[in-house]
């Protein structure tokens, strides 16, 4: 990586440089338009799906996790 761009990044707050790499994901994510996953990605998929069936109101939404993380 340029040694420019990554003293650029580091100048960032730590929840600018989350929502970056969120930028840089959903842009990978668009152009790759559909990555495999491994078995054991798809594996560990279904059980937390099946966990979640079980008891939907445990764990937290999304939402709920990144607000916590970017409360800096």
């Amino acid at each position: 990586m340029d040694s420019d761009l990554s003293k650029q990044i580091k100048k960032l707050t730590i929840a600018e440089r989350i929502r970056l790499v969120e930028e840089i994901w959903d842009d990978i994510a668009r152009e790759n338009e559909g990555f495999e996953l491994t078995d054991s990605q798809r594996q560990e998929l279904d059980r937390r799906l099946q966990t979640y069936s079980g008891n939907p109101s445990q764990g937290r939404t999304w939402e709920e996790i990144r607000a916590e993380f970017l409360k800096s």
